[in-house]
Protein backbone atom coordinates (compact mmCIF):
# COMPACT_ATOMS: atom_id res chain seq x y z
CA UNK A 1 0.00 0.00 0.00
CA UNK A 2 1.06 3.50 -0.81
CA UNK A 3 -1.16 5.39 1.40
CA UNK A 4 -1.63 5.48 5.25
CA UNK A 5 -5.36 5.69 4.58
CA UNK A 6 -5.87 2.82 2.38
CA UNK A 7 -7.26 -0.59 3.80
CA UNK A 8 -7.23 -3.34 1.39
CA UNK A 9 -10.12 -6.48 1.14
CA UNK A 10 -9.07 -8.23 -1.79
CA UNK A 11 -8.87 -5.49 -4.55
CA UNK A 12 -11.44 -3.21 -3.30
CA UNK A 13 -11.00 -0.40 -0.47
CA UNK A 14 -12.57 0.37 2.79
CA UNK A 15 -14.46 3.63 3.08
CA UNK A 16 -12.14 6.46 4.49
CA UNK A 17 -14.70 6.83 7.87
CA UNK A 18 -13.66 2.92 8.31
CA UNK A 19 -9.57 3.38 7.53
CA UNK A 20 -9.49 6.76 10.21
CA UNK A 21 -10.89 4.48 12.62
CA UNK A 22 -8.29 1.54 12.27
CA UNK A 23 -5.87 3.85 11.32
CA UNK A 24 -6.75 5.76 14.95
CA UNK A 25 -5.83 1.99 16.81
CA UNK A 26 -3.50 3.46 19.70
CA UNK A 27 -0.46 1.14 18.93
CA UNK A 28 2.40 1.12 16.72
CA UNK A 29 0.75 0.41 13.07
CA UNK A 30 0.06 1.90 9.67
CA UNK A 31 -2.32 -0.35 7.76
CA UNK A 32 -4.92 -2.74 8.38
CA UNK A 33 -4.91 -6.11 5.12
CA UNK A 34 -7.51 -8.44 4.87
CA UNK A 35 -6.74 -11.77 3.49
CA UNK A 36 -8.70 -15.10 2.84
CA UNK A 37 -6.83 -17.73 4.44
CA UNK A 38 -7.72 -21.98 3.64
CA UNK A 39 -8.16 -25.06 5.83
CA UNK A 40 -9.12 -28.45 5.49
CA UNK A 41 -10.22 -31.03 7.44
CA UNK A 42 -11.91 -33.98 8.02
CA UNK A 43 -16.08 -32.57 7.74
CA UNK A 44 -16.52 -30.66 10.48
CA UNK A 45 -15.67 -27.39 11.89
CA UNK A 46 -12.46 -27.62 13.21
CA UNK A 47 -11.44 -26.55 17.15
CA UNK A 48 -7.81 -24.69 15.80
CA UNK A 49 -7.64 -23.49 12.47
CA UNK A 50 -4.83 -21.78 10.97
CA UNK A 51 -4.80 -17.85 10.40
CA UNK A 52 -1.79 -16.26 9.09
CA UNK A 53 1.27 -18.37 7.53
CA UNK A 54 4.67 -18.15 8.71
CA UNK A 55 7.71 -15.95 7.04
CA UNK A 56 6.85 -14.63 4.07
CA UNK A 57 3.28 -14.39 3.58
CA UNK A 58 1.61 -13.85 -0.29
CA UNK A 59 -1.23 -13.21 -1.66
CA UNK A 60 -3.14 -14.31 -4.35
CA UNK A 61 -3.88 -11.21 -5.25
CA UNK A 62 -0.21 -9.97 -5.38
CA UNK A 63 0.08 -8.07 -1.71
CA UNK A 64 2.89 -9.58 0.38
CA UNK A 65 3.66 -9.27 3.88
CA UNK A 66 5.72 -10.90 7.05
CA UNK A 67 5.09 -13.03 9.86
CA UNK A 68 8.56 -13.11 11.36
CA UNK A 69 7.48 -12.36 14.85
CA UNK A 70 4.07 -14.35 15.70
CA UNK A 71 4.57 -13.50 19.52
CA UNK A 72 4.01 -10.08 18.44
CA UNK A 73 0.44 -10.88 17.44
CA UNK A 74 0.36 -13.08 20.60
CA UNK A 75 0.91 -10.54 23.13
CA UNK A 76 -1.48 -8.20 21.20
CA UNK A 77 -4.42 -10.55 21.26
CA UNK A 78 -3.35 -11.15 25.70
CA UNK A 79 -3.12 -7.62 26.04
CA UNK A 80 -6.96 -6.28 24.58
CA UNK A 81 -8.14 -9.36 26.97
CA UNK A 82 -11.15 -10.07 24.55
CA UNK A 83 -12.12 -12.76 22.11
CA UNK A 84 -11.83 -12.37 18.64
CA UNK A 85 -14.79 -12.25 15.97
CA UNK A 86 -15.24 -14.92 13.54
CA UNK A 87 -18.16 -13.29 10.91
CA UNK A 88 -19.40 -13.88 8.09
CA UNK A 89 -17.79 -12.07 4.87
CA UNK A 90 -16.05 -9.46 7.07
CA UNK A 91 -19.40 -8.04 8.23
CA UNK A 92 -17.10 -6.95 12.25
CA UNK A 93 -15.30 -4.79 9.29
CA UNK A 94 -17.65 -3.52 6.65
CA UNK A 95 -21.45 -3.84 7.96
CA UNK A 96 -20.76 -2.87 11.20
CA UNK A 97 -18.80 0.77 10.93
CA UNK A 98 -21.96 1.44 8.43
CA UNK A 99 -24.97 0.62 11.38
CA UNK A 100 -25.51 -3.10 10.18
CA UNK A 101 -25.86 -5.98 11.85
CA UNK A 102 -22.94 -8.25 11.80
CA UNK A 103 -22.81 -11.34 13.91
CA UNK A 104 -20.26 -13.82 14.76
CA UNK A 105 -20.45 -17.55 13.91
CA UNK A 106 -17.54 -17.87 16.21
CA UNK A 107 -15.04 -16.44 18.44
CA UNK A 108 -11.32 -17.18 18.38
CA UNK A 109 -10.34 -17.17 22.05
CA UNK A 110 -6.86 -18.37 22.18
CA UNK A 111 -3.99 -18.27 19.83
CA UNK A 112 -1.07 -20.55 19.45
CA UNK A 113 2.36 -20.40 17.33
CA UNK A 114 2.90 -24.00 14.95
CA UNK A 115 6.07 -23.95 13.18
CA UNK A 116 6.07 -20.19 12.98
CA UNK A 117 2.21 -19.93 11.71
CA UNK A 118 -0.67 -18.61 14.10
CA UNK A 119 -3.55 -20.93 14.67
CA UNK A 120 -7.00 -19.40 16.97
CA UNK A 121 -8.87 -21.86 18.93
CA UNK A 122 -12.45 -21.23 17.81
CA UNK A 123 -15.69 -21.29 19.58
CA UNK A 124 -18.33 -22.28 16.87
CA UNK A 125 -21.76 -20.41 17.30
CA UNK A 126 -24.47 -23.19 15.55
CA UNK A 127 -24.87 -21.30 12.74
CA UNK A 128 -21.20 -21.10 12.06
CA UNK A 129 -20.63 -25.00 12.69
CA UNK A 130 -23.35 -25.54 9.88
CA UNK A 131 -22.38 -23.08 7.73
CA UNK A 132 -18.80 -25.07 7.72
CA UNK A 133 -19.79 -28.76 8.13
CA UNK A 134 -22.41 -27.93 5.12
CA UNK A 135 -19.90 -26.44 3.29
CA UNK A 136 -21.61 -23.18 2.58
CA UNK A 137 -18.47 -22.01 3.45
CA UNK A 138 -15.30 -23.44 2.94
CA UNK A 139 -12.37 -20.81 3.58
CA UNK A 140 -11.30 -18.29 6.32
CA UNK A 141 -10.16 -14.54 6.11
CA UNK A 142 -8.13 -13.05 8.73
CA UNK A 143 -8.07 -9.12 9.22
CA UNK A 144 -4.25 -8.20 10.69
CA UNK A 145 -2.38 -5.10 11.52
CA UNK A 146 0.66 -5.20 10.00
CA UNK A 147 3.73 -2.22 10.18
CA UNK A 148 3.64 -0.34 6.73
CA UNK A 149 7.62 0.00 6.65
CA UNK A 150 8.42 -3.66 7.53
CA UNK A 151 4.83 -5.10 6.56
CA UNK A 152 5.31 -7.11 10.00
CA UNK A 153 1.63 -8.62 10.55
CA UNK A 154 1.37 -7.49 14.60
CA UNK A 155 -2.06 -8.01 15.60
CA UNK A 156 -5.35 -9.86 14.43
CA UNK A 157 -8.31 -7.92 14.41
CA UNK A 158 -11.03 -10.54 13.72
CA UNK A 159 -10.77 -13.29 11.13
CA UNK A 160 -14.56 -13.67 8.56
CA UNK A 161 -15.85 -17.02 6.66
CA UNK A 162 -15.55 -16.98 2.85
CA UNK A 163 -15.36 -18.70 -0.34
CA UNK A 164 -12.65 -16.61 -1.78
CA UNK A 165 -9.05 -17.63 -0.76
CA UNK A 166 -6.60 -15.03 -1.29
CA UNK A 167 -3.77 -16.96 1.11
CA UNK A 168 -2.76 -20.52 0.92
CA UNK A 169 -3.90 -22.48 4.11
CA UNK A 170 -6.28 -24.82 4.12
CA UNK A 171 -10.10 -25.34 3.77
CA UNK A 172 -12.50 -25.42 6.20
CA UNK A 173 -13.92 -28.95 5.00
CA UNK A 174 -12.31 -31.90 3.08
CA UNK A 175 -8.90 -33.81 3.49
CA UNK A 176 -6.47 -32.58 6.04
CA UNK A 177 -3.59 -30.80 3.85
CA UNK A 178 -2.02 -27.77 3.90
CA UNK A 179 0.94 -25.77 2.45
CA UNK A 180 2.41 -22.56 2.52
CA UNK A 181 4.07 -20.35 -0.40
CA UNK A 182 7.37 -21.59 1.48
CA UNK A 183 7.08 -24.79 1.66
CA UNK A 184 5.75 -25.18 -1.94
CA UNK A 185 8.82 -22.84 -2.95
CA UNK A 186 10.88 -25.59 -1.35
CA UNK A 187 8.80 -28.06 -3.13
CA UNK A 188 9.19 -26.95 -6.57
CA UNK A 189 13.19 -26.04 -5.73
CA UNK A 190 12.56 -22.33 -6.29
CA UNK A 191 14.41 -19.82 -3.70
CA UNK A 192 12.47 -17.53 -0.96
CA UNK A 193 11.36 -14.86 -2.03
CA UNK A 194 10.02 -16.48 -5.37
CA UNK A 195 6.13 -14.64 -5.74
CA UNK A 196 3.29 -16.76 -6.19
CA UNK A 197 2.96 -15.47 -9.87
CA UNK A 198 6.28 -16.36 -10.46
CA UNK A 199 5.78 -20.00 -8.73
CA UNK A 200 2.61 -20.36 -10.80
CA UNK A 201 5.07 -19.98 -14.18
CA UNK A 202 7.24 -22.67 -13.14
CA UNK A 203 4.30 -24.94 -12.31
CA UNK A 204 3.54 -24.31 -16.06
CA UNK A 205 6.90 -24.71 -17.11
CA UNK A 206 7.29 -28.07 -15.58
CA UNK A 207 3.82 -29.10 -17.36
CA UNK A 208 4.96 -28.24 -20.58
CA UNK A 209 8.38 -30.04 -20.48
CA UNK A 210 6.05 -33.09 -19.32
CA UNK A 211 4.12 -33.17 -22.19
CA UNK A 212 7.45 -32.69 -24.73
CA UNK A 213 9.05 -35.62 -22.96
CA UNK A 214 5.90 -37.49 -23.23
CA UNK A 215 5.78 -36.61 -26.71
CA UNK A 216 9.42 -37.59 -27.06
CA UNK A 217 8.61 -41.17 -25.80
CA UNK A 218 5.53 -41.66 -27.62
CA UNK A 219 7.59 -40.76 -30.94
CA UNK A 220 11.19 -41.13 -30.11
CA UNK A 221 13.77 -39.59 -32.76
CA UNK A 222 15.18 -42.09 -35.44
CA UNK A 223 18.64 -40.52 -34.97
CA UNK A 224 18.56 -42.23 -31.39
CA UNK A 225 16.31 -44.91 -31.51
CA UNK A 226 15.10 -47.42 -34.07
CA UNK A 227 11.76 -49.40 -34.26
CA UNK A 228 11.38 -52.61 -32.39
CA UNK A 229 11.07 -54.41 -35.01
CA UNK A 230 13.86 -53.51 -36.97
CA UNK A 231 15.99 -53.72 -33.70
CA UNK A 232 14.95 -57.49 -33.72
CA UNK A 233 15.62 -58.19 -37.39
CA UNK A 234 18.95 -56.47 -37.14
CA UNK A 235 19.69 -58.55 -33.96
CA UNK A 236 18.49 -61.77 -35.05
CA UNK A 237 20.62 -61.48 -38.45
CA UNK A 238 23.99 -60.29 -36.41
CA UNK A 239 23.24 -63.60 -35.23
CA UNK A 240 23.38 -65.81 -37.77
CA UNK A 241 26.23 -63.70 -39.25
CA UNK A 242 28.01 -64.74 -36.25
CA UNK A 243 26.64 -68.65 -36.28
CA UNK A 244 27.58 -68.63 -39.91
CA UNK A 245 30.99 -67.51 -39.17
CA UNK A 246 31.72 -69.65 -36.23
CA UNK A 247 30.68 -72.68 -38.47
CA UNK A 248 32.83 -71.62 -40.75
CA UNK A 249 35.87 -71.33 -37.98
CA UNK A 250 35.32 -74.81 -36.75
CA UNK A 251 35.21 -76.29 -40.35
CA UNK A 252 38.09 -74.43 -41.48
CA UNK A 253 40.25 -75.80 -37.99
CA UNK A 254 38.96 -79.28 -37.93
CA UNK A 255 39.96 -79.57 -41.72
CA UNK A 256 43.63 -78.44 -40.22
CA UNK A 257 43.40 -80.50 -37.53
CA UNK A 258 42.89 -83.66 -40.31
CA UNK A 259 45.60 -82.32 -42.35
CA UNK A 260 47.88 -82.36 -39.02
CA UNK A 261 47.16 -85.98 -37.82
CA UNK A 262 47.69 -87.36 -41.79
CA UNK A 263 50.91 -85.82 -41.48
CA UNK A 264 52.03 -87.18 -37.97
CA UNK A 265 50.24 -90.03 -39.25
CA UNK A 266 52.58 -90.36 -42.47
CA UNK A 267 55.91 -89.58 -40.63
CA UNK A 268 55.64 -92.45 -38.28
CA UNK A 269 55.17 -89.89 -35.06
CA UNK A 270 51.92 -91.07 -34.20
CA UNK A 271 50.18 -94.26 -34.37
CA UNK A 272 46.92 -94.64 -35.50
CA UNK A 273 45.60 -95.46 -31.95
CA UNK A 274 46.02 -92.76 -30.62
CA UNK A 275 44.44 -90.55 -33.40
CA UNK A 276 41.22 -89.73 -31.55
CA UNK A 277 43.28 -88.69 -29.36
CA UNK A 278 44.80 -86.72 -30.44
CA UNK A 279 42.08 -84.88 -32.20
CA UNK A 280 40.50 -84.05 -29.00
CA UNK A 281 43.57 -82.52 -28.20
CA UNK A 282 44.10 -79.73 -30.92
CA UNK A 283 40.24 -79.60 -30.78
CA UNK A 284 41.58 -77.61 -27.71
CA UNK A 285 42.27 -73.88 -27.46
CA UNK A 286 45.84 -73.45 -28.77
CA UNK A 287 45.96 -77.72 -29.13
CA UNK A 288 46.65 -77.69 -32.75
CA UNK A 289 49.91 -75.71 -31.99
CA UNK A 290 50.92 -77.39 -29.26
CA UNK A 291 50.61 -80.77 -31.92
CA UNK A 292 52.67 -79.07 -34.23
CA UNK A 293 55.42 -78.53 -31.60
CA UNK A 294 55.03 -81.93 -30.28
CA UNK A 295 55.52 -84.10 -33.84
CA UNK A 296 58.35 -81.69 -34.80
CA UNK A 297 60.35 -82.84 -31.75
CA UNK A 298 58.78 -86.32 -31.76
CA UNK A 299 61.26 -89.01 -32.94
CA UNK A 300 59.46 -91.71 -35.89
CA UNK A 301 58.31 -95.04 -33.98
CA UNK A 302 56.33 -96.59 -36.63
CA UNK A 303 57.59 -97.60 -39.86
CA UNK A 304 54.85 -95.53 -42.14
CA UNK A 305 55.58 -98.08 -45.29
CA UNK A 306 54.59 -101.07 -42.81
CA UNK A 307 51.55 -99.72 -41.34
CA UNK A 308 48.13 -101.14 -42.08
CA UNK A 309 49.42 -103.43 -44.26
CA UNK A 310 48.21 -107.26 -44.42
CA UNK A 311 50.50 -110.07 -45.08
CA UNK A 312 50.10 -112.21 -48.08
CA UNK A 313 49.95 -115.35 -46.54
CA UNK A 314 46.76 -113.73 -44.70
CA UNK A 315 48.37 -113.71 -41.43
CA UNK A 316 48.08 -110.26 -39.34
CA UNK A 317 50.27 -107.92 -40.12
CA UNK A 318 52.20 -106.59 -37.23
CA UNK A 319 51.44 -102.86 -36.00
CA UNK A 320 53.78 -100.69 -35.47
CA UNK A 321 53.20 -100.93 -31.43
CA UNK A 322 54.16 -104.52 -31.92
CA UNK A 323 57.13 -103.28 -34.17
CA UNK A 324 58.76 -101.11 -31.90
CA UNK A 325 58.32 -103.05 -28.86
CA UNK A 326 60.12 -105.88 -31.14
CA UNK A 327 62.65 -103.26 -32.55
CA UNK A 328 63.62 -102.24 -28.61
CA UNK A 329 64.16 -105.84 -27.81
CA UNK A 330 66.37 -106.86 -30.93
CA UNK A 331 63.39 -108.80 -32.88
CA UNK A 332 63.04 -108.59 -35.97
CA UNK A 333 59.75 -108.90 -38.26
CA UNK A 334 60.94 -112.59 -39.55
CA UNK A 335 61.38 -113.99 -36.23
CA UNK A 336 58.46 -112.46 -34.54
CA UNK A 337 56.26 -114.22 -37.66
CA UNK A 338 57.49 -117.17 -37.20
CA UNK A 339 57.00 -117.59 -33.08
CA UNK A 340 53.59 -115.40 -33.75
CA UNK A 341 51.75 -116.72 -36.76
CA UNK A 342 48.46 -115.56 -36.03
Amino acid sequence: MSSAKVLGIGRSRFAPELIKALNSAPVAMTAVGINVQALEVSGQAPEWIPLVPAGQVVGRDGREWVNDSPQLVLDAFAAGSADLPLDMEHATELKAPQGEPAPAVGWIQELQIRDGQIWGRIDWTEAGRNAVESKAYRYVSPVFVFERASKRVVALTSAALTNRPNLFLQALNGKENSMTLEELLAALGLPKGTTFEAALAHIGKLKGDLVTATNAAASPSLDKFVPRADYDAALARATNAETSLADQARKAKDKDITAAIDKALAEGKITPATVEYHKAQCAQEGGLERFSAYCQAAPVIVDPSTMDKKQPDGGTAIDEVQRAMNAMMGIDDETFKKHNPK
